[in-house]
């Protein structure tokens, strides 16, 4: 054997054995999250969301690893925080952050949630007056080392300025490398606000602000794009509600 074809084989040898720990990733992902989604701890509201906010994709585009240490920013009613917190409880760790009262003191009190963490306790949302937008106050999520931050369809809830702080403050608790997973309802790019496209967001926009915090943008996924969504309604109009276009982005923190 020739130092050509050598060098070859290794190649190929560690390319074959990326090739098998990237499926075994994939595969423990897959099964921790189907676990997740078949937990009793999801009702039937959480449920009937499955095949349109495809969590098992989405979070597989994102890069997620059960090892990983995570925020969740602006949680909401918990859906993601369901399957999220379970999916790194034996070997990484789930943090939820901002806007987090109700999950406190309701999901994360239940049996499967003792390792979830709350931050930036302190933090606080308001709306000036006239403002439909919030803005938000927030110094520190209070780490520093986190894989990955995600926010599902809450970019579109704050002015200029909240938008700002919250990519500020989740580029600081990323690690060099780390993946910040923004996922929100699309409006027209450079559609000035109107009353139709409340609780939308211009994704070019949102790379714009994302990229100016310090992130590199890595990648976008179509699996919520939705083709029969013209966009021109508020995204609980009958005709839209549960069937709206979403933008999937994916963002790193610079090594």
């Amino acid at each position: 054997m020739n130092l050509t074809t050598h060098a070859f084989s290794a190649f190929t040898l560690a390319s074959m054995l990326f090739a098998g720990s990237t499926l075994a990733e994939q595969q423990d992902l897959k099964a921790k999250v189907q676990s997740a989604m078949a937990s009793d701890i999801r009702d039937a509201a959480d449920t009937a969301r499955d095949d349109n906010r495809l969590p098992l994709e989405t979070l597989t585009f994102f890069g997620l690893q059960p090892d990983m240490h995570i925020v969740e920013l602006i949680p909401g009613g918990g859906w993601y925080s369901k399957i999220l917190a379970p999916v790194v409880a034996d070997k990484g760790q789930y943090y939820a952050a901002i806007g987090t009262s109700r999950l406190a003191s309701g999901l994360f009190t239940q049996a499967g949630f003792e390792k979830t963490k709350v931050l930036a306790e302190d933090a606080r949302l308001w709306r000036e007056e006239g403002d439909r937008l919030y803005s938000l106050a927030v110094d520190s999520l209070g780490v520093t080392d986190l894989d990955m931050v995600l926010t599902f369809r809450n970019y579109h809830n704050f002015n200029e300025q909240g938008r700002r702080k919250m990519n500020e403050v989740a580029f600081a608790a990323l690690k060099p490398g780390g993946i910040y997973a923004v996922v929100d309802h699309t409006a027209r790019h450079n559609e000035p606000e109107n009353n139709a496209n409340r609780r939308r967001i211009d994704p070019v926009l949102a790379i714009h602000e994302i990229q100016q915090a310090g992130f590199k943008f890595v990648d976008y996924s179509d699996l919520h794009y939705r083709e029969d969504d013209e966009l021109r309604y508020e995204v609980g109009a009958k005709s839209v509600t549960g069937n709206t276009d979403r933008w999937t982005l994916k963002f790193t923190k610079p090594e």
